[in-house]
C-alpha cells in the first residue's frame, strides 16, 4: 500500500445545515473517509457515483427530504444495497418508523451523541462485512459444486434442478425456511468428491468392473475430505451431504452403512432429489424415464432406499417439481 492510499470505510453525510455537517465531521473525520451533501438530490448522485459503504442522512431538507432520498436509494439497484442511518431531530416514534419503513437500518434523534454515533457506524458497518462473508462462501460453495460438474457427464441443469427439488421437499417435511434454503446452497456440492476420481472410471461408457466400482464409492469420503468438518451451518450441512447422499434408510449404502435416522435428514432430502432428476433426465447413455415410473420407482423403494416418510411428500409435489424441470430444462 502506498502512503497515499487510504482503505477505510467511506461515508455519506447529507444535510441541508452546515453546521451539522461539521459536528458529524468532528465526530468521524478520524476513522472513515466522509463524502458531503446539503441537498436530496445531490446526496443520491453522489451515492450513485462513490458507493459509498453507509450513508447518514437528515430528514428535514428542502425539496427533497430524506425519507424521499432514502427511497429512491434504495430503488436504484446500484445503490439500494448501502445501509442508510438517518439522524433527525424528529423524535416522535412515528417519524422512526416512517424513516425504518423507508429502508433505513437505524434512526438517531439529534442532539446526537458523539458515542452513539460512532458505536452505531461501527455496528452497521460490521454487518455490511459479514454480510460480504456470507456471500463470498456461498459463492465459494457454488464454484465448489460447478468444479464437480466439469469432471462429471452430469449438467448444470442437474444440479440446480435437484437443488430445487431438495429445498421443496423440506419445507414440505417442515423444515424452517431458513433451514431449507441452507439445503438448496448445500446440495450442489454432493457429488464434489468425483474431482478425485479418475476420468477413465468417471467418464467410462460402459459398466464399469469390481475395481473401478470399488474407486467410484469412494468419491462421498472424498467430498467430505474437500469441504472439511465446520462446526454448524452451510458447510456443516454440505460435508453431511457429501458424505452421506448414498447412504440407504435399510443400511445397504455406502461409504458407511448408515440406517434410518442415523443417516442426516438433508442427505435423505438429497438422495430422494438427486435420483428423482436422474431417472427423470435423458442423458447419452439413457432415455428419460416417464416421470409416473420415476415416482413408482422410489415409492417402491421407500424403506429400502429411502426415508419413507420423505417418499410420502413426493406425489403431492410434482405441480411445483415439474415446473422447476420445465424452468431449469436441459
Amino acid at each position: 500500500m502506498t502512503p497515499t492510499e487510504d482503505h477505510r470505510p467511506r461515508l455519506l453525510l447529507v444535510d441541508d445545515e452546515p453546521t451539522n455537517l461539521q459536528v458529524l465531521r468532528h465526530i468521524l473525520q478520524s476513522d472513515y473517509r466522509l463524502l458531503f451533501a446539503t441537498d436530496g438530490q445531490r446526496a443520491i448522485e453522489i451515492a450513485q457515483q462513490q458507493r459509498p459503504d453507509l450513508v447518514l442522512l437528515d430528514i428535514m431538507m428542502p425539496r427533497m427530504d430524506g425519507y424521499a432520498v432514502c427511497h429512491a436509494l434504495k430503488q436504484d439497484a446500484r445503490t439500494a444495497p448501502i445501509p442508510v442511518l438517518f439522524i433527525s431531530a424528529l423524535t416522535d416514534h412515528d417519524d422512526e418508523a416512517r424513516g425504518l419503513d423507508a429502508g433505513a437500518v437505524d434512526y438517531i434523534t439529534k442532539p446526537v451523541s458523539a458515542a452513539v454515533v460512532r458505536a452505531r457506524v461501527r455496528i452497521h458497518l460490521s454487518l455490511v462485512r459479514l454480510d460480504e462473508l456470507r456471500e463470498t462462501r456461498l459463492q465459494i460453495v457454488q464454484r465448489l459444486g460447478r468444479a464437480a460438474e466439469y469432471k462429471d457427464n452430469e449438467t448444470g441443469m442437474h444440479v440446480i434442478r435437484m437443488s430445487h427439488f431438495a429445498h421443496r421437499l423440506a419445507l414440505a417435511a417442515g423444515c424452517s425456511p431458513a433451514w431449507a434454503e441452507d439445503l438448496l446452497n448445500a446440495a450442489p456440492m454432493h457429488d464434489v468428491g468425483k474431482i478425485g476420481i479418475p476420468d477413465a472410471i468417471l467418464r467410462k461408457p460402459g459398466k464399469l468392473d469390481a475395481q473401478e466400482w470399488e474407486v467410484m464409492r469412494r468419491h462421498p469420503a472424498m467430498g467430505a475430505e474437500i469441504i472439511g468438518q465446520h462446526p454448524g451451518g452451510l458447510l456443516q450441512m454440505a460435508h453431511a451431504i457429501a458424505l452421506q447422499h448414498h447412504e440407504k434408510w435399510d443400511g445397504s449404502g455406502y461409504p458407511h452403512g448408515l440406517a434410518g435416522e442415523a443417516i442426516s435428514l438433508e442427505a435423505r432430502l438429497v438422495a430422494i432429489a438427486d435420483v428423482f432428476d436422474a431417472l427423470t433426465a435423458e442423458r447419452p447413455y439413457k432415455k428419460a424415464w416417464p416421470v409416473a415410473d420415476a415416482v413408482a420407482h422410489i415409492q417402491a423403494q421407500a424403506g429400502q432406499h429411502f426415508d419413507p416418510a420423505l417418499v410420502m411428500l413426493l406425489e403431492p409435489l410434482l405441480p411445483e417439481l415439474l415446473e422447476i424441470r420445465a424452468r431449469w430444462a436441459d
